[in-house]
This record gives structure tokens, sequence and C-alpha cells, in this order.
């Protein structure tokens, strides 16, 4: 039945170098009661060999029961007799607390063997962690106990666990859900080499409810009538994982796998689940729809959803449950044979034979099938995406600190790696020397150049733009570079030798104490003659726009800027902020601040890059997603020149002073505060703010604060501000496939929780 998607693979052309995300697919059958033989094992993963993928590889992992029906039994058994106890034995005060016997032999086929690490154990789905009976939940819990110390016993490395079959927002109290979550954090202690995955579905859609009857129906008195017609709440099963993963402490061992429904829920739900530690995405047949050929697919939204959750660096793998195949109970195993596992040199001749047909596979799963057919459509994986951007998926990094710190060459070489920001600035440097020559200002040159001076020039790329710049337009310029780093001196020196030709003067101090271009090395006691820059050039920009200390340096450097026509590349840039939901960056800088070497995990701006990530604001009028928290804009007026000059002097009345760190307040001009308003439709969790930033680089003549309007006079089309830009409503269309800066996280320590808002 599947082959036709297994031929239409085969047909598809692909490129060698074209890389995609992997699919593993695993197999879950609830009616399972015993863990596979061998044989059986092997039939499910279809040997897991070469040949078995010339032969349509199935399965690349399959669950297993712990317990097994004889287990079950004498459970039920003990609830039973436990519950008639309660009811006529009970003494006054005293609280029924049965125990369940421990295992035997007979209770389970799970044995530590070849295959056990492999196999992914599946517990009891009839227990009921969440009864309002005291002795359901109290041997729920311990069947729970049992299985995950003897899972962990048996060298398996994940459970996964049925999540409650109710949310706290249909039974009126959290009891149930906390209830569980108590449990499953208990159940840490005992597996302690296990992960725990919750299997919880996307939202209570009907129809993906768990079938098997819990010990829950032995007590008629806590059996309830569901209500049919019910709205539903499409968070609600987010809640109760929301419940379970907080009491839980977001231990970095609980994962989720979503139940995938047949129908989507709308885009908020997609995106609250994408930024969970997703494990296992699952799919049972309802899921599916058949196509016109009578075999089973899943629709555009679900392929898309698919798509973007496999982006992940840590890529949810599939579950496909009770979709076969059926498995039968090898009573008299006939003998294996060689014959049956052929060797490629022998199936390439059975290929050859069969007229250079395709090697036709009995039993193929076509569910399987049609998921390695959708692994073939995804969209190749990018260069970068394949190397630099995947790597540093929600990695936290602390911010650099170019001022105290000088930087080692591999920073400046991943900084450098980027085509598109050095692009911008070679262009935004080119505008200005058109301006500059078109409009006939005067240069601080005594022969005429245009001096540009690159602040922090690092190992020189900004230098070199500069000179591109300079032979693209025709507008002749002197280059100084400033550095601090001793390090990157000695480089600077050498790419003047080698690359531009001596053309460039080399200055190592802090750009805040250099002096200005020397226009002449007077021997006389003055000294030499200092003179003054026409365009200042910088990268000092961080992931927040003034996080690395910019308008401080650029204050300090301003000093030696032509005061009537110098310019500042960049010439202003803004902060931007929105809160966000990010549960594994959380539960990482919540493990850092718990050990004594990361203790001010929560006090550290991270620069990330955040993917994994649920932007919790929506765009509403008048209160966008993003929003601006300040600006700062260069060269500052002259009169904050001079007031910041007589306050480091002291010389303002009363004799100075000033609330910022750093010369009696001559920064104070550079303080900034704000208060913005979010607005969360849908209840949520935020774990910190994710910080932007914009910045303008040049403003060519004819633009005007984004309206263009001067110079475009007999029909002329005013020239664009050249910007950057790290906002994700932005990026494309300002500095598209940018990646020079993360964004940086701003973590909470204490977590908000939103609810809805009702209009």
């Amino acid at each position: 039945m599947s082959q036709e998607y297994m031929d239409q693979m085969d047909q598809e052309s692909e490129d060698s170098n074209e890389i995609r995300p992997t699919f593993y697919i695993g197999q879950h059958d609830s009616t399972r009661s015993e863990t596979l033989t061998d044989l059986q094992y092997g039939q499910v993963l279809n040997a897991g060999h070469e040949t078995a993928r010339l032969m349509n590889l199935q399965f690349s992992f399959v669950t297993t029961p712990i317990t097994n029906e004889n287990f079950h039994q004498r459970v039920v058994e003990l609830v039973k007799t436990s519950l008639s106890d309660a009811r006529y034995k009970e003494k006054a005060g005293s609280i029924l607390d049965p125990v369940v016997p421990p295992l035997t032999p007979e209770d389970t086929t799970l044995f530590p063997g070849t295959y056990t690490s492999g196999l992914v154990a599946y517990s009891s789905p009839w227990i009921d962690l969440c009864s309002p009976n005291h002795v359901i939940s109290s041997i729920s819990r311990q069947v729970l106990n049992l299985e995950v110390a003897y899972a962990n016993f048996c060298g398996v490395r994940s459970i996964i666990i049925p999540g409650p079959r109710e949310d706290s927002i249909k039974t009126g109290n959290g009891q149930g859900v906390a209830q569980y979550a108590r449990a499953i954090q208990e159940s840490f202690s005992i597996g302690t080499r296990v992960s725990f995955i919750i299997h919880i579905p996307m939202y209570r859609e009907p129809g993906l409810e768990d079938k098997v009857p819990l010990l829950s129906t032995l007590d008629g008195d806590a059996n309830q009538v569901p209500v049919a017609g019910q709205e539903i709440d499409i968070f609600s099963s987010w809640d109760s994982w929301h419940t379970i993963r907080s009491v839980c402490e977001y231990d970095i061992r609980l994962f989720v796998a979503l139940k995938v429904p047949r129908v989507l829920p709308e885009k908020q739900l997609q995106t609250r689940w994408f930024s969970e530690p997703l494990q296992y995405l699952t799919f049972g047949p309802q899921t599916f729809q058949t196509n016109k050929a009578g075999h089973p697919s899943l629709s555009r939204y679900h392929q898309d959803m698919i798509f973007t959750y496999m982006r992940l660096k840590n890529a949810p793998y599939f579950l496909l449950c009770d979709v076969g195949p059926e498995l039968h109970a090898d009573t008299n195993p006939k003998e294996i044979t060689s014959a049956e596992f052929p060797t490629l040199t022998e199936a390439a001749a059975q290929q050859t034979a069969n007229g250079g047909g395709k090697l036709k596979s009995q039993g193929q799963n076509a569910y399987s099938a049609y998921l390695r057919h959708l692994e073939r459509q995804q969209t190749p994986l990018s260069d970068l995406e394949q190397t630099t951007l995947t790597n540093f998926q929600d990695w936290l990094q602390s911010p650099l600190q170019p001022l105290s710190d000088n930087l080692e060459s591999v920073t400046y070489e991943v900084f450098e790696g980027d085509p598109v920001k050095y692009f911008q600035y070679e262009m935004a440097i080119a505008a200005a020397l058109r301006d500059w020559a078109s409009e006939g200002k005067p240069t601080s040159s005594p022969s005429g150049e245009v001096v540009i001076a690159v602040a922090g020039s690092g190992r020189g790329p900004l230098v070199t733009r500069a000179l591109r710049a300079s032979e693209s337009t025709g507008v002749p310029v002197r280059v100084w570079a400033v550095e601090k780093n001793p390090n990157a001196y000695v480089y600077l020196l050498r790419q003047n030798q080698r690359e531009w030709g001596g053309r460039v003067t080399v200055v190592k101090t802090d750009m805040r104490a250099w002096k200005g271009p020397i226009l002449s090395d007077s021997s006389s006691s003055t000294g030499p003659v200092h003179g003054k820059v026409d365009i200042l050039v910088s990268e000092l920009l961080g992931s927040f726009g003034d996080n690395e200390l910019s308008p401080e340096c650029l204050d300090g450097i301003q000093h030696v800027l032509a005061p009537d026509f110098g310019i500042s590349i960049p010439a202003s840039y803004t902060a931007h902020v929105s809160p966000i939901s990010t549960p594994r960056i959380h539960a990482d800088i919540k493990q850092r601040a718990a050990s004594s070497l990361s203790s001010d995990a929560f006090d550290t701006p991270w620069v990330v890059r955040l993917f994994a990530l649920d932007f919790v604001a929506e765009r509403v009028p008048d209160r966008p997603r993003f929003q601006q928290a300040w600006e700062f804009a260069h060269p500052l007026p002259q009169a904050t020149m001079d007031a910041m000059e007589a306050r480091r002097a002291g010389g303002v009345a009363g004799g100075g002073g000033g609330s910022m760190a750093g010369a009696v307040g001559a920064n104070d001009h550079n303080a900034r505060h704000c208060h913005l308003t979010f607005v969360c439709r849908t209840r949520g969790v935020v774990h910190g703010l994710a910080g932007y930033f914009e910045s303008v680089l040049y403003a060519p003549s004819g633009t005007t604060n984004g309206t263009g309007d001067e110079g475009r006079e007999h029909g002329e089309v005013a020239p664009e501000k050249i910007e950057l830009s790290t906002l994700p409503d932005m990026i494309d269309r300002k500095s598209k496939d940018m990646i020079s800066w993360f964004p940086i996280f701003f973590p909470l320590k204490v977590r908000l929780f939103q609810k809805n808002i009702l209009y």
C-alpha cells in the first residue's frame, strides 16, 4: 500500500550537497503488554542495516511496557481489596495506605539485554495519579515508582509517562494535576539515569483521549459522566504541563511528548509548544487523512508545523501510535538464514535480476513511508544553518566587554564572517563620501582628502571597507585606524604593509585618549599639531545597541570630530524589547544559578540566538510586539559636550556631582529609562525580556526622519537610509541574513504568569 511513496522518493532527484533534518521514527502499540523479543524487535526496526534502507527502513526505535497484564491484575485486586477495607474497616483518624508488593519475574518481560538501552519504556497507562481517592492515588504512585526503579535498573534511557486525563480548569481545582506533578518529581530521585517524557495532547481534541480504563473506574463514587458540548479551552493542556514542570523546577531531564491532533489549533498554541522541551511528536491513525490514492497523509498545516519544528537544534522525534505493524508471537521461530539479510552486493544483484526495478519490501508501514516522504520534502538547510546558526541555537554567551578586555583573533574572525554588516557599512561610507563631494564640504586634511578614522579597528575589516568606498566613489581619503588592543595593533600594522599599501596610519591608543590626526610633527615646544576627523566610523554596537559602551566611547572621541560637518557612522541606534517564554533557557540558567560558579546567572544579561521561544505579546494598535526602550544619537550637540566637560572638570555650580559612575556625573546624559506596556491575549509564562537593536548608519542627503520628502524634485527618488536591524520583523527588510549580533536576553528570577485578557 505504501510502495507509491517509496517509488516517489526514489524518483526524486537530490543534490548530494543538500542536507535536511533527519526524521527518527518510532513505533508504539498501546495494546502491547509484553516486551518484544529480539526477533520481533528486529522485525519492527527492519534490521537497521544499509540493506534495510534499500528495502524501505520502517522504524528507528520502539516502545516497551515495563510491566505486563499479570502485574496489572495483581494491582487491580489490591485496589478492590483496599477500597473495600477503606469503606468498612477504616478506624477513625487513620488513613489506609496499602502497599504494592515488589515485582516478580511473572510481572515483567523486560530484562537487561543487548537492545534494552535502545528501547523507550512506556509506563502503565491505567494508573491514576490524579485520583481524589487516596487509595487509588497512593497505589498509582507506588506502581510508577516500581516501574521507574526497575526500568532504571535494566538500563532504559527514557520513560514515557501518560499525562493527566483532565486539566485543572476542567475539574475546577488543581489538586489532581498537583498530585500528578508531585509524583513525577518524586520519580526523579528514583530514576537517576533516565529522562522523563510526559505524553500529553496539544489540546483536548475530542477523540484524542486515552482509551485504557483507569484504576479509578473501580471506585464507583469517583466516576463522572462527561458533559457533551462543552467549549474546548485549547490552553488547558499546556496549563497542566506548566504545572508539572514548575513543580519539578524545570528539571533538565523532563521533556514532553506531544499528541498531534487532527485539527491543528491557532498559531499561538503551536508556537507555545515550539518553545517547550519537545522530545516526541506523536501521531495516531486519527491524525492522518486519506488521499485520493487511499494512502495516509497529513494536511498542509501539519506539514508546515513539522517542517518548522524540525529546524530546532534538538529536533523532536516522531512516534507513530497504533499504526502497526502487527506482530505475532514467535512460539516456533523459524531459523534465520543469511538469505533474509543480503549484503549490499547481493541486494544489487537481486535488483538487477528484477530488471532494474526497486526492491519490494513486505509489510512496509504506510504511515512511516509517508513520513519518510515528508523528510525529503523539507527545505534543505542553508550553509549557515548547517554550521553557525544551528550550533548557536539557545546557547548562552556572556556579552563581550571589548573596552575592558583585549579580544582574541578568533573572536574578531567570527565577526568578520558576516558579509552583510560590512557591506552595509561600506554603503554608508560611500554614501557619506558622495554627499561630501557633491555638497563641496571642506575637508580636515590640508591636501584635500576626506579624513576617516575607524575607532576600534580590531583586525581592520572596516578599514578595508573605507578604502573600497573611496575607490568606488572616486573620493580621495586619508584613513586612520585607532585600536587599543596591543595584539590587534600588530596585526593592523601587518595589514597596512600587505593589504593596504601603507595608505593607513595605525595608532595604538584608547580612542577616548586620542588627540586626533597629526597634521605636522613640529619640533617646537608646543609639540605636534593635531587636526580633526571628517567621518568617524565604529562598530561598537552590542546586542542591545549600547551594552558594549558605544555611547561612552563615542562621546570620548567626539572631540576629534570636525564640529561643523563631521559625520558619525553609526548616526543613531535604538534598543527594543519584548517579553518571551523560553523554558529551555530558563532551565539552563536555573541550573547555572544552582552552581557556585554561576550564582549570578539570573543577574546576567545573556547573548543568545533565541530560537525555541514564544513571543507572548500580541500585535495590537499602539502596543506592538517589539517596543522601543530608548535611543542614542551621534554626534552630540555641542551644548551637551560642553556640559559634560564642565562636570568632568568639577566646574559646575556646587562643585559637580552626579549619580553615574565615572567623573562626577559626566555621563548623566547617557542615562535612560523606560516604562512599556505589552498586551498578552492568551495566558502563559514570561521567563525574561528579549532585547534587540536597530541602527541608522547613515542617512544620505534627501532623507529626513524616514519621510524622504526632501530631494524629490523633478521626480527624483529619495535615497533610503542605510540601516542595521536585529528585530525579527525588520531584519529581512533592513539587513537580511546578518548574523553578527544575536539578541540579548534579560532573565527574570521570578517568572511572570499572565492570564487571559477578556474583551
